[in-house]
């Protein structure tokens, strides 16, 4: 099982990886939205925004959100690190209901072409 040291250097790497980003990618990353992460075998939630292409982690708290973010993920510690590392593929997680994704329609557009 992944600790929160381990989600929160996942989270780290995925920031670095939307900002060195071109593209597409790059344009559906600049978003600016409150985010949070719950990683549902910690019980631990990462929250903070999607800011110019990065994710900034603002606080790690336990339990499930606090308060409802523009956008919403929630998944094991596992399968975070296993995305972020490429092992495992978003559409094919979130398809099989192992990642949960919240966003408002709009928003579902623009990130569709970062999953």
């Amino acid at each position: 099982m992944a600790t929160t040291e381990e989600c929160r250097e996942a989270l780290d790497r995925l920031s670095g990886d939307l900002a060195g980003a071109d593209g597409g990618v790059r344009g559906a990353a600049a978003l600016d939205r409150s985010l949070s992460c719950h990683i549902t075998d910690l019980d631990r939630t990462f929250t903070g925004r999607l800011d110019g292409g990065r994710i900034r982690v603002d606080a790690v708290s336990p339990g499930p959100p606090a308060t409802k973010a523009e956008i919403r993920l929630a998944m094991t510690g596992d399968d975070l690190v296993a995305m972020v590392a490429g092992r495992l593929k978003f559409a094919k997680a979130w398809a099989s209901g192992r990642v949960r994704l919240e966003a408002g329609f709009r928003d579902l557009l623009r990130l569709k072409s970062l999953l």
